[in-house]
């Protein structure tokens, strides 16, 4: 009897590895979407195994197998650019891992104290867990399951409930297969009416695409936009002797595309300078932007009397040269833990001289206007904050801009898997607004995303280059785009006061 415990202990503890390791691979790169199912089964059957602490050890198990295998790209920066050894570098993966496993230990331990087992209040439960992770310590909410959707067939409930719908869809889902699973192995006879509302389900998600909520606006002409890919080396872009390689690079992209496009965009910080130091290379290029009747975004860091801000600017305004202090700008508002500020103040002031960190940002306003530019809107994020919809989407509902616009320097994580996985978040930000993307970087993944989430012009990646494409605006509003997550919350929210009157009696 002992020795049957213990190895069904041992296979929940396997399970609960194996499941969460492989999770990695419904995500960019590999985009094999199906696994989310898998690796979110695994979760919910370990999550909810019959004993409460082998749940517990099983499902904090699958979650520290998942993040430190889907987020191990974190140690390649730490590694190459911040100086710390190797094996330092892995186990400050492992310790992000783990603090990410607490958030699937409440999500076990409710479902626990509950007993709860109905996929609904299984995938609410979820929902709100996910938002926690989201939000806690300015948040972290990477390997959504709902990411991994956007080339499935159920990629229709984005635009309707955005990333947090879809991943409240693949729960519901993996928690039915499990419920199923687990009335057969109980009572021995096939679940029928389980199984006939897991088929309905599947097939109201998959139809889901079917909803048409946005056009293209043919009655406007299209925006000719250029992306400047510089390929500049991490270790060498800070280099004061590598800055007049960067400034000729960049250069000798641009001069090609004046007058040609409307819209010139380049990278985050692409000059390694202060906006100030530059400021009459800045000028130059103003000028001859508006001699050639183009327009141009470039990320720079920008120092004010509020502080020093990872920003972007307008250049090329034929209405208003460019000034250093009045010029339309984008300051970048969520910004990176350990990476462009250090939290909590002077209590953890002292990792900076260990781990070589940059000195601290100064956080942009949560709603800022657009950048207007040819004429248009440009609803801008920077780098990692395009991964937090919800302040997307609330600019987007505020401002109405025409595209959604993202800078980034992904150069940080080398050839790993985490530039993919962050580009896969930015296209979701297009599928769930409708609106066409746009996103340069220094280099890749540069390209071009259209309305529903598809890429339609991309970029070689660490290729010194540019990619040039002809972008239709378009019109229609998405219910994601009016009511942001708060439909797939209130929805999570009745399915729990649901559960928690009913206390898990409810007929599945």
């Amino acid at each position: 009897m002992v020795i049957a415990k213990k190895s069904s202990n041992l296979t929940a503890y396997l399970i609960g590895l194996i499941s969460g390791g492989i999770g990695t691979f419904a995500y960019s790169p590999f985009d094999y979407w199906a696994v989310a199912f898998i690796s979110a089964i695994g979760l919910i059957w370990a999550a909810t195994f019959s004993e409460k602490r082998t749940a517990l050890i099983a499902t904090f198990l699958w979650a520290v197998s998942y993040f430190a295998i889907g987020v191990n790209w974190v140690h390649v920066s730490m590694l190459q650019f911040g100086g710390v050894p190797e094996i330092v570098s892995y186990l400050a993966v492992l310790l992000l891992a783990c603090y990410l496993a607490i958030y699937y230990l409440l999500f076990s331990y409710l479902l626990q104290r509950f007993q709860w087992h109905n996929p609904w209040i299984i995938a609410s439960v979820f929902t709100f867990t996910e938002y926690l992770r989201g939000i806690v310590f300015t948040g972290f909410p990477w390997l959504q399951f709902g990411y991994t959707q956007i080339d499935s067939p159920f990629w229709g409930i984005a635009p309707l409930f955005g990333v947090e719908g879809l991943t409240f869809l693949v729960m519901l889902i993996s928690g039915y297969i499990v419920w199923i699973f687990r009335k057969f192995a109980k009572d021995r006879q096939y679940p029928t009416a389980c199984t006939a509302k897991l088929v309905m389900i599947l097939l109201i998600a998959f139809t889901s695409q079917f909803f048409s909520f946005i056009e293209i606006d043919k009655q406007k002409e299209p925006t000719t936009i250029s992306l400047v890919q510089g390929n500049i080396e991490q270790k060498m872009k800070w280099d004061p002797a590598h800055f007049d390689f960067t400034v000729q690079t960049y250069s000798r992209l641009i001069q090609p595309l004046l007058g040609k496009s409307d819209v010139i965009v380049l990278p985050e910080s692409a000059i390694p300078a202060l906006e100030q130091q530059i400021e009459p290379l800045l000028t130059r290029l103003d000028q001859v932007a508006q001699m050639k009747q183009s327009e141009i975004i470039i990320g720079t860091l920008y120092q004010s009397q509020q502080g020093l801000f990872n920003s972007a600017v307008v250049l090329g305004n034929p209405k208003e040269p460019y000034s250093l202090y009045k010029s339309a700008r984008y300051n970048k508002h969520h910004l990176v833990p350990f990476g462009e500020y250090v939290p909590f103040g002077q209590l953890l002031d002292w990792m900076r001289e260990i781990f070589v960190l940059p000195i601290n940002l100064s956080q942009g306003d949560f709603f800022q206007a657009p950048l207007l530019v040819a004429q248009h809107r440009f609803n801008m994020a920077i780098c990692y904050e395009i991964i937090f919809g919800h302040q997307v989407q609330q600019n987007q509902k505020m401002y109405n801009a025409d595209y959604l616009l993202t800078i980034s320097n992904d150069a940080w994580f080398g050839e790993s898997q985490g530039p993919w996985q962050h580009f896969q978040m930015a296209r979701m930000r297009a599928l769930e607004l409708g609106k066409p993307l746009i996103r340069s970087t220094n280099t890749g993944i540069t390209a071009f995303v259209d309305h529903l989430g598809q890429v339609i012009a991309q970029a070689p990646q660490f290729e010194t280059t540019t990619l040039t494409h002809q972008l239709y605006a378009t019109k229609g509003e998405t219910p994601f785009a009016r009511f942001g997550h708060w439909s797939i919350f209130i929805i999570s929210g009745l399915c729990l006061l649901f559960g928690i009157f009913k206390r898990s009696k409810i007929r599945v």
